[in-house]
């Protein structure tokens, strides 16, 4: 078998080098095969000539910068995975739960998993220990709230990037959302396809603004939107 890791990236240039040394070197199941693509979503910084450092790696970068699902698709077009799973290039989130995300779909009890990071995740407004950016962690259980109404669901974390499935499950599956909107359009189209989705908890190290974090409360209106059009 063969896992296409996708890392869409843009202006990374902090974190792209760490994200694909942990990623060549997270040790996957045995015979589990690893096919690496990195998009440069049009970076202005040296993510490109950091990027280009590394061999073993398929590099596709775009002119301009298209947004995150496009740079998704384009590293669906040339992936030759019979699973895939999507990595973002900043360091948010650690390519080691590879083999605990994997595990449902090689047991055969799922053939999409999602990676939570909202079920143990608390919701502090001070102190030591206070939640980096709140509002974004209230916007994220809002939108899986949401989904779970709409298409009848029991997910705990729609908005996660760490999505696993098999290469199946978007078969015939046109995929429209150029941005962040891509996240609420595919979770959508796999829960009307009837499809099962496990979840796995996952830890995460979040980023603030100033660290690079590029989602905005746009961002999260454009996921509203998404969630009642493809219902609808």
């Amino acid at each position: 078998m063969k896992l296409s890791i996708i890392i869409p990236v843009y202006n990374e240039e902090k974190t792209v080098e760490e994200i694909l040394k942990r990623v060549l070197a997270v040790k996957l199941p045995l015979k589990i095969e690893k096919e690496i693509i990195v998009v440069d979503d049009g970076s202005s910084d040296n993510t490109p000539v950091i990027i280009n450092k590394f061999t073993g790696v398929k590099k596709i970068f775009h002119q301009n910068n298209l947004g995150k699902g496009s740079a998704i698709k384009t590293g669906l077009k040339v992936a030759t995975g019979e699973v895939i799973v999507i990595q973002d290039g900043d360091l948010e989130y650690d390519p080691l739960y590879y083999p605990l995300l994997l595990k449902p779909i090689l047991d055969k009890k799922a053939d999409v998993v999602y990676g939570t990071r909202l079920i143990n995740y608390p919701l502090r407004l001070w102190g030591e220990n206070k939640t980096i950016l709140p509002l974004h962690l209230v916007a994220n259980r809002f939108l899986t709230v949401l989904t779970n109404i709409l298409y009848g669901s029991n997910l705990t974390d729609m908005e996660t990037c760490y999505k696993v499935f098999r290469r199946s499950c978007i078969s015939g599956v046109e995929l429209i959302s150029s941005g962040f909107a891509f996240e609420p359009e595919i979770t959508a189209k796999f829960l009307k396809k009837g499809l099962k989705i496990i979840e796995v908890p996952i830890k995460v190290k979040p980023r603030t603004h100033k660290e690079g974090k590029k989602i905005s409360w746009f961002d999260g209106l454009e996921a509203v939107f998404t969630l009642f059009r493809y219902r609808l």
